[in-house]
């Protein structure tokens, strides 16, 4: 098969489940008959802070004409009303309680046929069907990246940190449970005795997608120790790692230590790349294990 039959087979099918899923959300039911189009006009409406008929032509792609008459038949069946702009060729449009009734009704239905329709596929299928449904979406409409965003840790992130700790390390070094449980130890620590005063978390997260994390916690009075630090594959490359190493810096200073140390493995080639990118120097090595050591004082002196 070609790419262009390929492409018209997918809309066939995606066509067809679509119309299930509209029969079971009830848009075509007797007690409330409304076209997949129409459901969209409801939506764009919901979603709105009083928008015109232009606004929603410009969003939907639609035909003036074909949408005059869907705003026309909302207005009579009292789902819509419209109010005077300060262009008196257009009009405000708002749903009535009446149209904010329907759509919550639609919404909801339409929420619990997608849930059981991922009921029926495992975890995993569940996982890969969306990431498809978000490549397919980026790539045929390409939004600009939502910023990257540091923020301390909420509850289940620590969990989360082990996890990922325990699922890439084995995926890419063969390490096995016993580095999750080591990990799964530092973790632990680091919630029991927090000091949020000299102590932090930061979590990389862009558009609600988790990219990575680190730790500093206190080790002495001066002496600061940067634990955790892991990055996605997917983020990569994108200066996450140094982000954080460097946000750790930035708070050891200002908690008035002297020093941070951290521990790693000289297998982990793109973390000591970041340390020494960010004056972090060996001070001891044993085996594959190193000991990194960053003087504050001397970095800001200069």
């Amino acid at each position: 098969m070609d790419r262009p039959e390929a492409v018209r087979a997918f809309n066939r099918f995606y066509t067809k489940r679509i119309h299930i899923l509209q029969e079971g959300i009830g848009l075509t039911s007797a007690d409330n008959p409304l076209s997949l189009t129409e459901a969209r006009v409801l939506f764009e409406l919901a979603h709105r802070i009083s928008p015109t008929a232009t606004e929603l032509l410009t969003e939907l792609g639609l035909d003036p004409g074909y949408l005059s008459r869907i705003l026309n038949t909302f207005v009579r069946r009292g789902f819509v009303e419209k109010e005077a702009a300060s262009d008196r060729r257009q009009r405000h449009l708002s749903l009535t309680s009446k149209g904010k009734k329907i759509f919550a009704s639609i919404d909801r239905k339409s929420h619990h046929q997608a849930a059981a329709m991922l009921a029926k596929l495992s975890e995993s299928d569940q996982a890969r069907l969306i990431a498809a449904m978000k490549s397919i979406e980026s790539t045929l409409e390409p939004k600009p990246p939502a910023p990257l965003i540091l923020r301390p840790h909420r509850p289940g992130d620590i969990g989360w940190i082990t996890h990922r700790h325990g699922v890439l390390y084995a995926r890419e070094y063969g390490w096995d449970e016993k580095f999750e449980a080591l990990v799964a130890g530092i973790a632990a620590k680091f919630v029991e005795n927090f000091d949020p005063r000299r102590e932090h978390c930061w979590i990389a997260e862009q558009d609600s997608s988790i990219l990575g994390s680190v730790t500093l916690v206190k080790k002495s009075a001066t002496v600061a120790k940067l634990r955790l630090l892991y990055v996605e594959p997917t983020a990569r490359g994108m200066g996450v790692g140094s982000r954080l190493v460097q946000e750790c810096i930035r708070f050891a200073r200002e908690a008035g230590y002297r020093k941070i140390t951290l521990w790693t493995n000289s297998i982990l080639m793109a973390a000591r790349r970041i340390y020494e990118r960010e004056g972090f120097q060996i001070v001891e090595i044993k085996g594959a294990y190193e000991t990194w050591e960053l003087h504050l004082r001397s970095i800001k002196a200069a």
